[in-house]
This record gives structure tokens, C-alpha cells and sequence, in this order.
């Protein structure tokens, strides 16, 4: 957002991310589209769970065009490992309510007021009736959750959304702190976006009947792509372009929310750009000061530093594929890496103005 059109920190080279050429996102789900249809199909359904009286709420957010990223993923996974059974489609739906009910919650917080190129629930309805149809959509997953014929699966998802939660309270007290570390950063990215990545390998995994091994590696995957995915996020909330987006950029430095390309350049700089950036952020509800911010951005280079912590992750996730069979789900696993990898470098050029 603030440095789109200028000639910022130098993309990387093409194979820098990248182990194959980017398949498009199509082409990875081409495979799982039933399975997709049908997940959409449920989340339409689940419309008639709630009371008559909000249900035009839940029409309006169980009827979304995101990608169903999360879905997709339980998916693949269960490609992966044998055959896609219709209680991976229940897993998935669950999931997507979680995730569904965090991003209207997200909303609220960021005061964002577009999403999926959407007005938000929030910006339509108000805060108090997104905030409590939020915690509708968690209680509805729960209830769905628990028609499993083993608590296994409800506990996991409690205690996923536990994680979630938490991971947004953390982030919320350390907004404008500048002594975040990096390692405390990751982490708040592990428990509020990569947990219910994970949440979907892993019961992807258990409905497949996985063995202990690949239980965790697939885990592994989902904790270390969703690491990678917020990156890019936070990223692209900086240097992204709203209209290509679908959503309200510019949002985590007007709440003070510190991501990694606000930390690489506060790590680097010198004690006077340290001084101004604080009080930029520091200020920023009454003075936006955009052009201060992609200076020093542009200075410290943060976008490439972003960029190359974002690929480390990248290759922890393809590693942990190695204990999964060589199938054509495996493989698409792989390709979501690429495909990741591919809109990093896109944001990269974009950023730098190069097509």
C-alpha cells in the first residue's frame, strides 16, 4: 500500500522461492473441485442452523468467494494419503467456520471495510452484530464438530480455536512494541493464522487414517505454509494494492501492529530513522505518514529480508512432505508452496515497478 509504486527493495531472482514453475491456482485444485463444491454446498447449509432472525448474516458470510484455502488443504491431504471421504468434507467445513469467524472478528478490530472485494460484515451490519454473529459461527462449528462419533476431533477443534484466540490477545498487547523479537513475531503468526492450517492437515490426516509419523510431518506442513502465508500477508498489507487485494490494506500500522518488515527495519536502522519510525506509528491515528514509512522500508530493505524468512519456511514445509507416499496429492501439496512463492515475487516486482 505505501510503497507500490515505488522503487523499493530488489525482488529476487525467479528460482529464489521457487523449486518448480507456479502452476496456477486452478490448476491445483482442479483435482479437489468436487470436493470444493461440496464444502461450499454444507457452509450454504449450514445457513438453516441458526435462529431465522440473523440468518441473513450467516447467508452473507457462509456465502463468501474466498479460495477455501483451508478446505482445500484438508483436501490434498487426504489425496495424498488414499481416498476423500465425505467426513473430510465435515473436517473441512468446521474448519472454514472457524477461520470464517476469526476474519469477521479481524474485521472488527482492524475497522477494515472491504473483504473478498465486499463490503465486511461489520462495515454493513455494525461491531456489536459482527462480534456476536462472530461467536455464532464458532459456537455452530463446535456443535458440527461434535457429531463426530469420537471427541477427538471436537477437542482438537476447541482447542485449535483456543490457540487462535489466544494468538490474537498476544498480538494485541504487543501492538507497538518495538522490542518484539522476531522469534516472539513467528510465533504470534504460528498460534492466530498457521494453527488452523495445521488443524486442517492433521484431521485430514486422522480421517485418512494416517500413521503417527505423517500425522505430524502434515502438521509440520500446515504450521510452517501458514507461517509463510501471514508473512506474505503482513507483507502485502504494506506493499500490496487494495484494488488487486479484494481487501482493506494499510490496516496493521494504523492499529500499531508491528509485522516483520516494520521489525527488519527497526533491527537495522540507526538511532534517528529508530526514533522517527516509532513516532510515526506512534502517531499514526492523527498523522498517516505513508511516505515516511516507504522510505524507510525502501532504506533497510525489508521487503527482500521479508521475502527470504518467508522462503526458509517455504522449504520447512516441502521437507516435511518427504514422509508422504510420491502421489499426485503430494505433489499439489508441493505446488501450493510454488504457488505461494509465485504471488511473494509478484508482490516483489510490483513493489520495485517492474511488471
Amino acid at each position: 500500500m505505501f510503497v507500490a509504486d515505488s522503487k523499493v527493495a530488489s525482488a529476487p531472482g525467479k528460482d529464489a522461492l521457487r523449486t518448480t514453475a507456479a502452476p496456477s491456482w486452478r490448476r491445483i485444485i482442479q483435482p479437489v473441485e468436487p470436493f470444493l463444491d461440496k464444502v461450499s454446498q454444507s457452509l450454504a447449509d449450514q445457513v438453516r442452523g441458526f435462529d431465522p432472525e440473523i440468518m441473513p448474516y450467516a447467508e452473507y458470510a457462509l456465502n463468501g468467494a474466498g479460495k477455501h484455502l483451508r478446505p482445500a488443504l484438508v483436501a490434498l491431504v487426504a489425496k495424498s494419503l488414499g481416498q476423500v471421504r465425505d467426513s473430510h468434507i465435515t473436517v473441512a467445513v468446521v474448519i472454514e467456520m472457524i477461520h470464517l469467524a476469526t476474519l469477521v472478528h479481524d474485521d472488527i478490530m482492524d475497522e477494515a471495510e472491504i473483504r473478498r472485494g465486499h463490503p465486511t460484515l461489520a462495515s454493513r451490519w455494525g461491531n456489536d452484530i459482527a462480534v456476536l454473529f462472530g461467536d455464532c459461527l464458532f459456537g455452530q462449528a463446535l456443535v458440527l464438530a461434535a457429531g463426530f462419533p469420537t471427541p477427538e476431533i471436537c477437542r482438537a477443534v476447541a482447542a485449535a480455536t483456543n490457540t487462535v484466540c489466544s494468538g490474537e490477545i498476544i498480538q494485541t498487547r504487543l501492538r507497538g512494541d518495538f522490542n518484539l523479537s522476531l522469534e516472539k513475531y513467528f510465533k504470534v503468526l504460528e498460534m492466530k493464522t498457521a494453527e488452523l492450517f495445521a488443524l486442517s492437515c492433521e484431521l485430514s490426516a486422522v480421517m485418512s487414517d494416517a500413521s503417527p509419523q505423517q500425522r505430524a510431518a502434515l502438521r509440520q506442513f500446515g504450521l510452517a505454509f501458514g507461517i509463510a502465508y501471514q508473512i506474505y500477508d503482513d507483507c502485502l498489507d504494506l506493499f500490496g494494492n487494495e484494488s488487486v487485494a479484494g481487501k482493506s490494506l494499510g490496516t496493521d500500522l494504523a492499529k500499531g501492529k508491528l509485522t516483520l518488515p516494520i521489525l527488519l527495519a527497526w533491527q537495522q536502522a540507526d538511532a534517528i530513522d529508530r526514533d522517527q519510525l516509532q513516532r510515526v506509528v506512534e502517531n499514526w491515528s492523527n498523522n498517516p505518514s505513508g511516505d515516511v514509512v516507504s522510505e524507510l522500508l525502501s532504506k533497510y530493505d525489508t521487503l527482500r529480508g521479508s521475502i527470504e524468512r518467508l522462503g526458509g519456511f517455504l522449504a520447512t514445509a516441502r521437507q516435511a512432505l518427504s514422509v508422504l507416499p510420491e502421489t499426485k496429492g503430494r505433489l499439489a501439496l508441493a505446488s501450493l508452496t510454488d504457488y505461494l512463492a509465485r504471488h511473494t515475487e509478484e508482490l516483489g516486482l510490483a513493489a520495485e515497478g517492474r511488471p
